[in-house]
């Protein structure tokens, strides 16, 4: 029997995908729970559109992401710190941070896609890539000085 998923099922499928099952396990667990329905032309039909809609959804977020992404390529950004000593910070810069200062440019960028894998606790220049689509990374040049 195909059955059109309507949730993930593990063993079996992604939502939205077309999986053939056993008419009992389709029967007494995937149509109670909610998880399928019955492959039908007209549920075909309707998966068939959502995809498509999916795909420009996809292709919409991505573009959106690259024009972003050069305009973070242009930016120089510049976070001052108190520092202890020559180059060691009091404390560190963190995601947090440099989002809130992407966020002063006018970026609402999320600070789970900064990729830092530590925090920043020296004076110099930085490289840090920003995860903007799964796609689209962009590079920011991160500038730590004192205060």
């Amino acid at each position: 029997m195909e059955v059109i998923l309507i949730k993930d099922v593990e063993k079996v499928g992604k939502a939205g995908s077309v999986a053939k099952v056993k008419e009992g396990f389709a029967r007494n667990f995937l149509f109670p729970h909610n998880l399928a329905k019955i492959a039908t032309p007209e549920g075909l039909k309707q998966l068939d559109k959502e995809k498509q809609a999916r795909l420009a959804q996809y292709a919409k977020v991505k573009e959106e992401s690259e024009e972003t992404k050069k305009k973070l390529s242009a930016l120089s950004l510049t976070i001052s710190a108190l520092t202890q000593g020559e180059e060691k910070l009091y404390g560190s810069i963190s995601n947090h941070d440099i989002a809130a200062a992407l966020r002063d440019e006018g970026f609402l960028i999320d600070k789970n896609t900064i990729e830092l894998a530590e925090p920043i606790k020296s004076l110099g220049i930085y490289e840090l890539p920003v995860k903007l689509h799964p796609e689209v990374t962009a590079m920011i040049k991160l500038w730590v000085v004192k205060k």
